[in-house]
């Protein structure tokens, strides 16, 4: 991949922001790397999303130094370099503050499976991280945001592509992927999914989680190593 291929890629997943649904105001950002290189890029700070071309895109090394760009990098550059240095197989993260899994987010409320549109996606409940300390957010937020994250996913042994989502305590979900655009649609099917259980929840208070049967079934027909959905 070239620089210019990754501006390219990253400027499309931002612009796509807005259109999707996740965003309002300039409330999100898209990155992505080239593994290759050790280069990724990401939105530049406070700047409407249709007004982005490639060239403004922000390119870091994996050391947090803007190796290309004029304007100032996304106020959560910090966060997502945490995750592209301890997660190699990540390609893409995405932040938004998209309204319903921000809802999960700030009740501190983990996201559960409650059917297969969920388990096509995600590979079971999507977890929330814990607060940041007040030492953590004097010290650098941003980094510690990141942190708390890694710390998170370790700690119920997940890997971020089975559980391409999580939900920051008082803040908001991250989404991860193969590539900036994958994240990007690993966003959506969050948002999607969080809007669909509080509406089951409130049909259904006495709701359960989907039967870890079926979960298996539609998570690993999708990314399982005997995968069949789609096109070869």
């Amino acid at each position: 991949m070239t620089l210019q291929d990754l501006r390219e890629q990253v400027c499309e997943a931002n612009r796509a922001l807005e259109p999707s649904g996740l965003v309002r105001l300039t409330w999100g950002n898209v990155s992505g790397i080239d593994r290759a290189s050790g280069l990724w890029a990401i939105k530049p700070s406070g700047v409407d999303y249709l007004e982005l071309t490639p060239e403004d895109m922000v390119v870091l090394d994996l050391e947090g130094r803007v190796v290309e760009g004029k304007l100032r990098p996304s106020s959560d550059t910090k966060t997502h370099l945490v995750l592209y240095r301890e997660f190699p197989e990540i390609g893409g993260i995405t932040h938004t503050h998209s309204l319903h899994a921000t809802m999960f987010s700030q009740a501190g409320r983990e996201l559960p499976c409650y059917g297969t549109t969920h388990a096509d996606h995600f590979h079971g409940t999507v977890p929330i991280v814990r607060a940041l300390t007040p030492a953590e957010v004097a010290e650098d937020y941003e980094h510690f945001t990141g942190v708390a994250i890694v710390e998170r996913l370790r700690e119920l042994q997940l890997s971020p592509l089975e559980m391409p989502a999580v939900l920051q305590l008082h803040h908001a979900p991250f989404t991860f992927g193969k590539n900036a655009m994958d994240s990007l649609k690993n966003s959506i099917a969050l948002e999607m999914c969080a809007n669909m259980a509080l509406g089951a929840s409130a049909l259904n208070p006495a709701i359960g989680q989907i039967p870890a049967h079926i979960l298996e079934k539609h998570y690993l027909r999708k990314h399982g190593p005997g995968a069949y959905y789609g096109q070869k």
